[in-house]
């Protein structure tokens, strides 16, 4: 740990005006809770609406907060990345400006790390202000992920964690366009306690998490973290092309039996389902493939175009 144990708190927005301001008292005011000298470091996702500008004036008012803004939409992940490239803290903490995770935990999440723990993560253990279709669905995610997974990968959890700095340090070498942040801190092997919490609805706002967003970071957690798809992928075609002799030889059978049965059908019908695993097979490699493609292009992860309070 460095001799000052500051700590640094990592908030990414993206289009949070009506949320913010509430938000930077709650957080301050338990960043003060933890006795520890601290920054507050605000990356702004590419917002369209007065979030960049709230922003300058909070940090105006308090030399603890500083702010990057991105030149468009990166992405909650690539933000985080962002926001920890930046962090000077022995300690980082990451947490969504929306409230629905308390930052009073943060002061025990601290003591949990001064008693050792390299990562301290929150595990939910309600989820309050979501759809059914949402706890359904993001239970299942989970659960499938930590099944695929050769690194097990906590149950109802999110990015709100604290994270030791030998831990960040490892993070960023991991230079990596689709990244799954609690997938890749489970793939370390470092030392992590639980903290529980019911989660909240959000204090003011809605969600900036699509549907889209959240099956483009389920799969990102998925393909990067599990050949599982690939092998599942082999095992239906070989069970295809197993289910396919049978048939023929069932119609070989029918047919020496003198039963009347359209042999074009069965043909159509094997043809049919041949071609639906042999998509299936192929956009699943397409995954893998377009992972590789966005490495190999070796673009930065983000493109800060404003900084303030940065030296």
């Amino acid at each position: 740990m460095m001799p000052e144990q500051l700590l640094s708190l990592v908030i990414p927005v993206f289009n949070e005006q009506e949320v913010l301001e509430t938000s930077f008292q709650r957080m301050d005011a338990a960043m003060q809770a933890t006795g520890h000298p601290y920054e507050i470091i605000y990356v702004n996702d590419g917002s369209r609406d007065n979030t960049l500008e709230i922003l300058r004036k909070i940090a105006a008012g308090a030399p603890q907060v500083r702010v990057l803004s991105f030149s468009r939409n990166f992405g909650h992940q690539l933000a985080v990345t962002c926001g920890m490239d930046a962090a000077r803290g022995s300690a980082l903490i990451i947490i969504d400006v929306d409230l629905q995770d308390p930052p009073e935990l943060i002061p025990q999440m601290v003591e949990q790390w001064k008693r050792g723990a390299d990562i301290v993560y929150g595990k939910r253990l309600k989820r309050e202000g979501e759809t059914l279709f949402k706890k359904l669905t993001a239970s299942m995610y989970y659960r499938l992920l930590d099944w695929m997974s050769a690194y097990p990968i906590p149950l109802d959890t999110g990015d709100f964690r604290l994270i030791d700095r030998r831990v960040a340090d490892v993070f960023l070498q991991m230079r990596e366009h689709n990244r799954f942040l609690r997938g890749m801190s489970a793939w370390m092997g470092f030392h992590a306690e639980p903290i529980e919490y019911e989660r909240q609805e959000r204090a003011a706002g809605s969600t900036k998490y699509t549907l889209k967003k959240m099956l483009r970071l389920a799969m990102d957690g998925i393909t990067g973290f599990s050949d599982k798809p690939l092998t599942l992928a082999g095992g239906l075609g070989i069970g295809v092309c197993v289910l396919s002799g049978l048939g023929l030889l069932a119609l070989i059978v029918c047919a020496a039996c003198g039963v009347g049965v359209a042999p074009w059908l069965w043909a159509a019908d094997g043809i049919v389902l041949l071609q639906g695993v042999t998509l299936c097979c192929m956009g699943l490699q397409g995954m893998y493939f377009g992972r590789m493609y966005d490495e190999l292009k070796g673009r930065p992860l983000y493109i800060v175009s404003e900084r303030i309070n940065i030296d």
